[in-house]
């Protein structure tokens, strides 16, 4: 049939055209009735962005031409159809979208991706609505979050993949996973899904129905979720409790990461629950029996045990005896003998060491341990080792003011006081009789074991000259020729012979008064002095240079050269008494430990 009105379009003259094709034209013309159809077919109305049924004229390389039932046909590239499975055919109706209705070239432009796309999203739409829960499959991570595939391809923000943000939320591409929608924008066609807060509806909802179930004491099952230094998170199913560091085992943990893992599957014992905050405390050690509930049936007072040394501290080291069991053994019982600074002196972490329970306080948990009571104590034979009146040999090992401590043997020391090291020589310290690190001999006067004290002598070595010889040698009213080592106020100290002084008080050196010593002589004068007395009791000689000085006895057995009421004046008063310093004082000063 021919189209009169294409005729009249391309203004064709009918008569001549009548004329040409005579009969011909006239035995193919359509009636009135099917040039209306026609009419109406052509003349209905085309909208931009409408969905069209289209027909497939022909493929001519990478251009498919559609048929819309338009004055003119469209376009629609080949690789439209890339997304499917089956290519297209002349012939074959699709669905295609109107984008424009005449270009500059006179065609139409046509669309059957977007096409498709309108019909997914009016498919979707129509079947979810804001709060719906769908699920999708992750298809590549975009800016600011992923995209997933839930029929459209919909938009799931970092923030919202889960309750905690995932490290690389790129480890959910290519998975299917359940959202909620959020939001669901038609004119931009854009939906907003949150897999977040799908959790945290089902988290409160499964919180609701635990907080309902759950009890102290109860053993629940868990998931480990975090790790803190203090402790880990573990998810119980809707709320996390904490299994804090110190309920995990009942032995020593440095950090929660050696007993539990991140996404570890653990069985837990309810303590306690806080049902206004919401918070539960999670116990694993409870679970089994406590190690102190029979310590003492194990670890009885007095017995002996090894253990490893698992932390050192100042005022001792702490020995594990089992897990959860440890014991204190305290710098004071580390060694009879050694004198211990510090423990790192003796034991180190990780030392197998054999130690004596001392003590147990159950209430505490605490257990006293010693080292030293393994081995045997020097000191409980210290009385027969070394007897009183016997002959010791020792080393200088420190000296003080008041004397030097001398090692008998590994942990047994003497003090040898100053007042025990010269019959006659007076000595303020003991460095001016001996070095560290002297061999000597000395002679043993007492022993107290309960105090762990020897005191030592060096002068009992010899006799007494006090009693064997000074008296003979020095007769009162005897002159004779000495040495002024010192002078004091009180007087003149004068060195009679080697280690022996006497004292020439300030009264006696001069027939007139003297007022100051030192006018009178100096220190390493010669100078001539007469006996005055001689004191063996107190171990004191008196001198004078006077001219007279008579001569009495004293109430010691000596005799004087002096009246009775002028004694005073020729001994030296107090202040200032001149003696070999004997054993008149005790060796009683405290240790130098």
């Amino acid at each position: 049939m021919v189209d009169r009105n294409l005729i009249r379009e391309f203004s064709i003259d009918e008569q001549e055209l009548d004329a040409t094709f005579g009969e011909s034209l006239k035995e193919v013309a359509p009636s009135e009735a099917e040039m209306d159809l026609v009419y109406d077919a052509t003349s209905r109305s085309f909208n931009v962005n409408e969905i069209i049924d289209g027909h497939v004229l022909s493929i001519n390389g990478d251009e498919v031409l559609v048929d819309i039932g338009y004055k003119s046909e469209g376009i629609v590239t080949l690789d439209e159809w890339e997304d499917d499975q089956t290519k297209p055919n002349v012939g074959d109706t699709i669905q295609v979208l109107l984008e424009e209705i005449e270009d500059d070239y006179g065609l139409i432009l046509l669309s059957k991706r977007k096409a498709d796309r309108v019909r997914e999203w009016e498919e979707v739409t129509s079947k979810h609505s804001e709060g719906d829960v769908v699920t999708g499959h992750v298809v590549r991570k975009i800016k600011g979050g992923l995209l997933i595939d839930i029929g459209v391809n919909v938009f799931l923000p970092a923030s919202q993949v889960d309750i905690r943000r995932p490290p690389d939320i790129g480890e959910y591409i290519g998975k299917d996973i359940e959202c909620v929608i959020l939001k669901i924008d038609d004119s931009r066609r854009n939906i907003v899904v949150s897999r977040r807060k799908l959790i945290e509806d089902q988290r409160a909802e499964m919180k609701r129905k635990l907080m309902e179930e759950i009890e102290e004491g109860q053993l629940r099952k868990g998931v480990v979720k975090n790790i803190a230094d203090f402790g880990a998170f573990v998810d119980l199913g809707g709320i996390d409790g904490l299994l804090h560091i110190t309920d995990m085992s009942w032995g020593r943990i440095s950090h929660p990461t050696e007993v539990v893992k991140i996404d570890d599957e653990i069985e837990v014992m309810i303590l306690n629950i806080d049902r206004e905050k919401e918070k539960i405390a999670l116990g694993l050690k409870q679970k089994f029996p406590s190690p102190w509930d029979e310590v003492e049936t194990k670890y009885p007072i007095g017995s002996r045990i090894k253990g490893e040394v698992v932390n050192v501290m100042s005022y001792g080291a702490f020995v594990k005896l089992e897990d959860g069991i440890e014991g204190l053994v305290h710098i004071s019982e580390m060694s009879w003998t050694k004198r211990v600074n510090h423990p790192s002196e003796l034991v180190n972490i990780g030392d197998e060491v054999e130690v004596m329970v001392l003590g147990i306080n159950t209430d505490k948990q605490e257990i006293s341990l010693g080292m030293k009571q393994i081995l045997p104590n020097p000191w409980d034979d210290v009385s027969e080792k070394y007897p009183v009146g016997s002959q010791v040999k020792g080393t200088v090992r420190n000296l003080t003011n008041y004397g030097a401590f001398i090692e008998l043997e590994e942990g047994v020391d003497g003090l040898l006081h100053v007042s025990d090291m010269s019959w006659t020589r007076k000595i303020a310290h003991a460095s001016e009789m001996l070095k560290k690190g002297d061999e000597i001999q000395c002679v043993v006067i007492s022993v107290d074991e309960d105090r762990k004290r020897i005191a030592l002598g060096l002068k009992q070595l010899d006799e007494d000259p006090w009693e064997a010889r000074i008296p003979d040698k020095f007769q009162p009213g005897e002159i004779i020729t000495g040495k002024v080592t010192k002078i004091t106020n009180f007087g003149v100290f004068v060195e009679l012979e080697d280690e022996l002084e006497g004292l020439l008080h300030v009264s006696e050196l001069a027939d007139h008064k003297v007022e100051n010593p030192e006018d009178e002589v100096s220190v390493g004068d010669e100078i001539e002095v007469k006996i005055l007395r001689v004191d063996i009791d107190d171990r004191k000689i008196g001198l004078s240079r006077k001219l007279e000085a008579p001569v009495e006895p004293t109430e010691s057995g000596g005799t004087s050269a002096e009246p009775r009421e002028e004694l005073k004046g020729g001994m030296g008063d107090t202040s200032g008494p001149l003696f070999s310093l004997g054993g008149d004082e005790e060796a009683d000063e405290p240790s130098d430990d």
